[in-house]
């Protein structure tokens, strides 16, 4: 019986087979390619600002900003355009005109120090989130250095369990 089945398999491949003609181009190459790969060249975020000038607030605002616990925010570090750490935040806090400000640990020398370095307010609009990182997406590494020392007089620290909103950042 086992015969029979193998047999008349083979009668019907050949049977296939010979319907074909010999000149006939093989499957794949009358397919074309099963799929085709690109790449996007999409522009980190930040790159090109300076050409198109306009407030943070509205550069935040096409950066996607989405809600984050505060709580999730502090300790996080905070990297410049060559991903070296410029400080980590100590606070999140609002100000008297209603702005949401980071307090980073800033420490020149020493960024992956922790908490060690003086408090420099970072508007929340100047930074975009990356995962378990926050890139300082509109200040340079000059402008930490020369912002002024936090005091703290005359805001408002928020709690952990408050929610902010943060951009998206890309690299």
């Amino acid at each position: 019986m086992r015969l029979k089945v193998m047999a008349s398999g083979l009668a019907v491949g050949v049977a296939i087979a010979a319907t074909v003609p010999v000149s006939a181009a093989p499957v794949a190459a009358m397919a074309g390619p099963s799929f085709v790969l690109a790449q996007a060249m999409v522009p980190p975020t930040g790159m090109n600002d300076a050409d198109r000038p306009m407030a943070a607030e509205e550069r935040m605002r096409r950066r996607f900003p989405q809600p984050v616990r505060v709580g999730d925010l502090i300790g996080l570090p905070v990297l410049d355009d060559g991903d070296r750490t410029v400080g980590y935040v100590r606070q999140v806090v609002r100000t008297r005109q209603d702005k949401i400000e980071l307090i980073v640990a800033y420490n020149r020398w020493c960024g992956w120090c922790g908490f060690d370095g003086r408090s420099v307010a970072v508007p929340i609009e100047v930074v975009g989130i990356l995962g378990r990182e926050l890139a300082s997406l509109d200040m340079t590494p000059g402008e930490y250095a020369s912002a002024p020392t936090w005091q703290g007089s005359d805001a408002t620290v928020l709690g952990n369990d408050d929610s902010v909103r943060v951009a998206l950042a890309r690299r």
